[in-house]
């Protein structure tokens, strides 16, 4: 049996429900051994991102402002944080959301209501990728991106 990794990782919550943000705040610590940092929208989350250097970003989708996948663009887009495990949590859920969620680059996408401990296995997986398997995943999803693009009729 593997011992308990008693590494603390810090996680940012990006999500624009109040009470959401407390239910994580409070009850993520205990059962990942995580510091839970939240934010309230993606500019939030971009700022909280640059100040703290999470582990992990567990990311809402729609939200005023700044929404999921234009924080996901804006952290993949830069080399300090391209390699920061992603995760989108959403109440999104059709197929078509899931497929745009990951062409976006994050590693994980849930959808709500998320069971606890299924959220924090996801946040363990996440910090495990290696910065070589994000780069190849990142680099085959903007091969499929162009080859759709020249496959599109002008």
């Amino acid at each position: 049996m593997e011992p308990p990794n008693e590494e603390v990782y810090t996680v940012l919550i990006v999500d624009d429900n109040p009470d959401l943000l407390k239910l994580f705040a409070f009850g993520l610590p205990d059962m990942g051994n995580f510091r839970v940092v939240t934010a309230e929208d993606g500019i939030d989350g971009l700022t909280k991102f640059y100040e703290i250097q999470p582990d992990c970003i567990v990311i809402d989708v729609v939200m005023p402002g700044l929404n999921g996948y234009q924080l996901v663009r804006a952290l993949r887009g830069d080399p300090d944080t391209a390699n920061t495990p992603l995760i989108i949590l959403t109440a999104m859920v059709q197929s078509r959301d899931r497929t745009t969620g990951m062409a976006s680059g994050v590693d994980i996408y849930l959808t709500k209501p998320v069971i606890p401990s299924e959220l924090v296995a996801a946040i363990h997986k996440a910090i495990r990728v290696g910065k070589e398997e994000r780069r190849r995943r990142m680099e085959q999803l903007a091969r499929d991106a162009a080859q759709e693009m020249d496959s599109q009729p002008f």
